[in-house]
């Protein structure tokens, strides 16, 4: 194996990870990877290894996600916490479940722009410098739209959903 295929391989739950949180969905979640590992393998040669297999990676997850959206011109489809019972590992309480359901669903409420900064800089743990090349956006663009989305993610989750816009214009 080389070191291209050991990165791939490497990154491959992080890929899985933040496609379920842009999709809400393991079946979509794992096409979305396995085309995002297609196109990554076809595209080898296009890697610029000085600047990291992750950053490059999510780029195209992103992308297919978005060409894929723009096709269908639907939301992703919910899911229910407990179609997701394999993600968790251990033993959770019910009210530790309960929090998690209104999570997702909070996150799902997040325009695309929000949840899509908030999951690159909050689960990823990916700088707000990588994450504005990765989205192609000033780096005050993804400061702004995290502030938002921490802001309506607390107010959805303290029950005041009228915080949340669904597009950005």
């Amino acid at each position: 194996m080389d070191r291209f295929e050991g990165l791939l391989i490497e990154n491959i739950p992080r890929l899985r990870r933040y496609a379920w949180a842009l999709t809400g969905d393991n079946d979509h979640a794992d096409d979305l990877v396995q085309d995002c590992l297609a196109r990554a393998v076809s595209r080898k040669r296009l890697w610029i290894s000085t600047k990291g297999m992750r950053p490059w990676l999510f780029t195209i997850l992103r992308n297919l996600h978005r060409n894929a959206r723009s096709r269908s011109a639907r939301e992703p489809t919910l899911t229910s916490i407990d179609d997701q019972k394999e993600i968790f590992s251990g033993q959770h309480s019910a009210d530790g479940l309960q929090k998690l359901a209104e999570l997702d669903t909070a996150l799902q409420n997040l325009s695309v722009e929000h949840r899509e900064v908030l999951l690159l800089v909050g689960l990823e743990q990916l700088s707000y410098k990588e994450t504005a090349s990765l989205l192609d956006l000033p780096l005050g663009t993804v400061m702004s739209r995290l502030s938002r989305a921490r802001g309506q993610l607390r107010g959805l989750l303290a029950g005041k959903p009228s915080a949340v816009v669904k597009q950005i214009k």
